[in-house]
């Protein structure tokens, strides 16, 4: 618990960076976004490289010892962050601070422009059903199952990381100009069709057409990887497109949790649905059945897609007042105002002493004449 805490930490600070540039340089944002994809594959694929010969070689109590050297990384990478330091931070206002934060979250909340892609986030994520604990025990098993043995595991598993690497590399030069609901559309059809390979697997079609279940239970995990991916992508920019200025971080946060108790629940009906179907760590009968509703469960968010904005990710979600836009105007505003004062005022020619003098010699005598004539009027 305590080490899942501390990674959701370091990783909520690391997204509320990227959704902090995100709105400072919104062209970035999936560049942005692409390169902590691709920084996660590629660490997963390391972890799940190693993992199997760790736990062989030095047994689990030392290959979790070796969790440290990561840990103390990630502290490191910390220091590194580049933060203002605001000297005497008035702590008596952070109730205040507190409630105005809060406020302006519900506000953003209440934005047709935020709850509606939420919605969709949460129940693509909810009807995403996760039935991987049975297919683990499938794998494992050597009766009933493919009796695969844990360093095949996690090398099948590090070729997921791959996958993910290549999802994020798609992602990134092809799928990123398109618009969010295009992309979401078919990333959700393919997830769906791509379950069809644990279903070739768990019938054993896959013998039939000559691939060894090695062989077949690798492409199945790159290929889902991939795919999962690619899907995730435009999720995460759209959730950092949503964060109004000033609690970029925060909201960030709240997305995330949002998006985080849609994966639970589909964890959850995933295990109910094997519950109901009688699949336990032995009995593997009805596997095929859960894999098939899994993937027409799939499908139904895709009746839900209208909630996505059909804009691309270089475009501004949210209202002007929630990116304080309004503000910045004003003040360019006056800047523009004050500007073309000063030009009017420099492009006046300039005059020479004398000329000065003169002109001061001839308002003093136009004063004199005004001051005799007034003396004769009252005369």
């Amino acid at each position: 618990m305590a080490g899942s805490a501390s990674v959701a930490i370091a990783d909520v600070t690391i997204d509320a960076c990227v959704a902090e540039n995100s709105i400072l340089h919104p062209h970035l944002a999936a560049d942005m976004i692409s390169l902590n994809g691709f920084c996660s594959s590629v660490g997963g694929l390391i972890g799940f490289s190693i993992s199997g010969f760790l736990v062989h070689a030095i047994g689990a109590q030392g290959a979790l010892g070796l969790l440290t050297i990561t840990s103390a990384l990630v502290i490191l990478s910390g220091m590194l962050l580049k933060e203002i330091h605001t000297p005497n931070f008035p702590y008596g206002q952070a109730h205040k601070k507190f409630v105005e934060a809060s406020g302006k979250m519900l506000t953003t909340l209440k934005c047709p422009e935020v709850w509606r892609p939420c919605v969709y986030m949460y129940v693509s994520l909810a009807l995403s059903v996760d039935i991987q604990e049975g297919m683990f025990y499938w794998y494992t098993d050597r009766k009933a199952g493919l009796s695969f043995h844990e360093g095949f595991i996690g090398f099948m598993f590090a070729v997921g990381s791959v996958g993910s690497l290549v999802g994020v590399i798609l992602y990134q030069n092809i799928l990123k100009d398109h618009s969010f609901r295009s992309l979401l559309f078919s990333s959700q059809l393919m997830l769906s069709l791509s379950g069809m390979l644990d279903l070739i697997l768990v019938l054993r079609l896959n013998l039939k057409m000559g691939i060894p279940d090695y062989y077949f239970a690798v492409i199945d995990e790159g290929v889902s990887k991939m795919i999962n991916r690619v899907k995730w992508m435009p999720l995460l920019v759209l959730s950092s497109k949503l964060c109004p200025t000033g609690i970029e971080g925060t909201f960030y946060a709240l997305l995330m949790s949002i998006d985080n108790i849609g994966g639970l629940t589909g964890q959850w009906v995933g295990g109910l649905l094997l519950h109901l179907l009688r699949i336990t760590r032995t009995e593997f009968n009805n596997l095929w059945a859960a894999i098939m509703i899994r993937n027409v469960m799939r499908l139904l968010p895709l009746a839900l897609l209208f909630l996505v904005p059909s804009s691309d990710p270089n475009s501004t979600l949210l209202p002007s007042d929630l990116l304080n836009e309004d503000d910045g105007e004003g003040h360019r505003m006056e800047n523009i105002e004050l500007t073309s004062l000063a030009v009017d005022r420099g492009s006046l020619p300039d005059k020479s002493p004398q000329e000065c003098g003169k002109n001061r010699e001839v308002l003093d005598v136009e004063q004199d004449d005004d001051g005799v004539s007034l003396l004769a009027n009252r005369g």
